[in-house]
C-alpha cells in the first residue's frame, strides 16, 4: 500500500478508556489508566497557567518593541517556541492519555532553506491552532482542577462520613442508631459518587485527547494533502535522481568508447600503411609477425567494445523488466568446474597466473540460477586475474556454512583494495585505479552486475582486502532444501534494482580470448 493510501486511511484520533467493556464498569477503581488520567487533569493547571503567563507576556513584548527594532526577533523566538511547547503537549497527551494523534507538520524535505521552512512553517494552520491550545489550557485545565479537586473532596468527605461516629465510639460515647444509619447511607452515597466521578474523569479525559488531536495534529484533508505533497517530492527527487544517473551513464559511456576506438583507428592506420607497395615516398610494408600483432590488439579492443554493449544491453534489459532469474536447485561444484576449466587455461597462457580450485565434498545444492551463477563466478574470476601480477595465484574455492549455506569463495594474490574504496567497488563505473583499469580491459559494471545478480538469487556478497597481499571475494547462497516457491521465482526478476547487471552469453564465448 502506498504512503499516500495509509495516511487517507488513519483512523481518528483516539483514547484508550480505562473501563473497556461495559459490564467492567464497576471494575475502573483498579485500572490504572484512570489514575493516569486523574493526574493530567490536575496537571492541566499549573502547566495551563505558565503557557498563559509566558505566551501572553512574550507576544506582548515582541509586538510592543517592533518599532525598537528588536519586536521581530521576539516573535520569531515566540513561534518556535510555542511550536515546542504544543510538540510536547502532544506528546504528554499521547503518554498519559494513550491516545493517538496526527503529526504536527511532515518532515521538512531536503534542500529546504531555513527561510522557505519558516514560510512554510507559518502557513501550517497547525501552528496556529496549537497557540490556541496553548492559550485555552490554562481556562480549561482550571475547570477540570475544580471539578477534580471537587469531586475528589465530596467523595472523600462522604466515604470517612461514619470516621467522626467510629472515633465517638472509641471513647465509649454509644452513637444512636438513626446517626449510624444516616452516616453509613452517606459513606455508600460517597461510593457511588466517587465510582462516577472516576468515570466522569475518564470522560474529561477522552474529550480532553479529543481536543488535543484536533488542535495539535493535522486534520484529515491536511495529512491528506502532506501525503500528497510527499509522494510529490518523492516523485521529483527519484525523477532528478534518474535523470542525473542517465547523464553520468553518457557521459561514462562516451568516455569508455573513447579509448578502444581511438587504439582500433591508430592500429588500422598503421595496417593500411604497412599494406601499401612500397615507394619512394613511403616506408617498407610490415612484416607477417607486426601485423598480428596490429590485428592481435584490434581483436582485443573489439572484444572490449562488444563486452560494454552487452553489459549496457544488461543494463537495458534490467531498468525495462525484461532481464529475469529462474531460481532452481544448483550444484555448485559443477559451476565451479566449469569456470575453472574454461578460464584457467587462458589465465596460464596469457597472463601466467595459477587458477586453483578448493571444492569440498558432498556440498549441498543451492539456489540459484545456473547459467547466472556462472555469469558471477566468472566475473569475480576475470577481475582477480586483471588485478593479479604475473605469476600470481587465484584460488576458487566452494564451501557449506551451516546446514542451509554455501560460500564460494574466489581469492587473488593481487594488489589489493584500499579500505576507503571498499564500500564503493560495486558502484558502476567505479574503479579503485582508473588508469590500470582502462589498459586491463575493465569497464567498472562487473562488480556491479555481480552484486545484482547475487542479490536477485537471494544471496549475499563480502569482500576482504589487503592492500598488496590480495582481496577475497565471498557470495553466500542459500542451499536448496527445498524447491523454491513461485513468489520466490516472481521475486527475482530484476525488476526491483536499476543497476547494471550480467549479460546474456553463449556458451562458447567464455572461450574466447579474454582482455584480461
Amino acid at each position: 500500500m502506498s504512503q499516500l493510501s495509509r495516511t487517507m486511511q488513519m483512523e481518528p484520533p483516539r483514547v484508550r478508556r480505562a473501563h473497556g467493556h461495559p459490564w467492567r464498569w464497576l471494575t475502573v477503581a483498579f485500572h490504572w489508566q484512570t489514575y493516569r488520567n486523574i493526574f493530567y487533569l490536575l496537571s492541566s493547571l499549573p502547566l495551563g497557567l505558565g503557557y498563559f503567563v509566558f505566551l501572553l507576556g512574550g507576544l506582548a513584548s515582541g509586538i510592543g518593541s517592533v518599532i525598537a527594532g528588536i519586536g521581530i526577533p521576539i516573535l520569531l523566538f515566540m513561534v518556535l517556541s510555542w511550536w515546542a511547547l504544543a510538540a510536547f503537549e502532544r506528546q504528554l497527551a499521547i503518554w498519559w492519555l494513550r491516545t493517538d494523534i496526527r503529526p504536527m507538520y511532515r518532515q521538512r524535505p531536503p534542500g529546504y532553506s531555513p527561510w522557505r521552512w519558516l514560510k512554510s512553517h507559518l502557513g501550517n494552520s497547525v501552528t496556529w491552532t496549537s497557540l490556541l491550545y496553548l492559550l485555552a489550557r490554562f481556562p480549561l485545565g482550571l475547570l477540570s482542577f475544580v471539578i477534580t479537586m471537587g469531586l475528589i473532596a465530596l467523595t472523600t468527605r462522604l466515604v470517612f462520613a461514619p470516621l467522626p461516629l467510629i472515633i465517638d465510639a472509641s471513647y465509649g460515647v454509644e452513637p444512636s442508631p438513626l446517626a449510624i444509619v444516616f452516616n453509613g447511607g452517606l459513606s455508600v452515597l460517597g461510593l457511588v459518587i466517587g465510582l462516577g466521578s472516576l468515570h466522569m474523569f475518564n470522560g474529561m479525559a477522552f474529550l480532553s485527547a479529543r481536543f488535543a488531536g484536533l488542535m495539535l495534529g493535522q486534520s484529515d484533508l491536511a495529512a491528506r494533502l502532506t501525503a500528497t505533497q510527499a509522494v510529490a517530492q518523492a516523485a521529483t527527487v527519484k525523477a532528478e535522481e534518474s535523470d542525473q544517473k542517465r547523464r553520468e551513464l553518457i557521459v561514462n559511456v562516451s568516455h569508455e568508447l573513447r579509448t578502444p576506438i581511438a587504439s582500433i583507428r591508430g592500429h588500422v592506420d598503421s595496417l593500411m600503411i604497412g599494406l601499401e607497395r612500397p615507394s619512394a615516398e613511403t616506408v617498407a610494408p610490415a612484416e607477417p609477425a607486426e601485423l598480428r600483432k596490429y590485428l592481435g590488439i584490434i581483436s582485443r579492443e573489439t572484444d572490449r567494445l562488444g563486452g560494454l554493449v552487452d553489459e549496457l544491453l544488461s543494463l537495458a534489459r534490467a531498468e525495462s523488466g525484461e532481464l529475469k532469474i529462474a531460481l532452481a536447485p544448483v550444484a555448485t561444484n559443477e559451476v565451479v568446474e566449469e569456470v575453472f576449466a574454461s578460464i584457467a587455461p587462458l589465465a596460464k597462457r596469457e597472463r601466467q597466473i595459477i587458477v586453483v580450485r578448493d571444492i569440498a565434498p558432498n556440498l549441498p545444492l543451492v539456489v540459484a540460477d545456473r547459467q547466472r551463477l556462472g555469469q558471477v563466478l566468472l566475473n569475480l574470476v576475470r577481475n582477480a586475474i586483471a588485478y593479479t601480477p604475473t605469476g600470481g595465484i587465484v584460488s576458487i574455492s566452494a564451501h557449506a556454512d551451516g546446514a542451509d549455506r554455501v560460500v564460494l569463495s574466489v581469492a587473488d594474490t593481487g594488489i589489493g583494495i584500499p579500505q576507503e574504496d571498499l564500500d564503493r567497488i560495486f558502484e558502476r563505473f567505479y574503479r579503485t585505479d582508473a588508469s590500470r583499469a582502462r589498459t586491463s580491459g575493465g569497464f567498472g559494471l562487473g562488480l556491479a552486475i555481480v552484486r545484482d545478480l547475487v542479490a536477485a538469487m537471494g544471496g549475499e556478497i563480502a569482500v576482504t582486502s589487503t592492500v598488496g597481499e590480495g582481496s577475497t571475494f565471498a557470495v553466500t547462497l542459500r542451499a536448496a532444501t527445498q524447491l523454491p516457491t513461485s513468489t520466490e521465482r516472481a521475486d527475482a526478476a530484476f525488476t526491483q534494482r536499476p543497476h547494471a547487471h550480467a549479460p546474456r552469453r553463449d556458451q562458447g564465448q567464455s572461450e574466447q580470448v579474454i582482455p584480461w
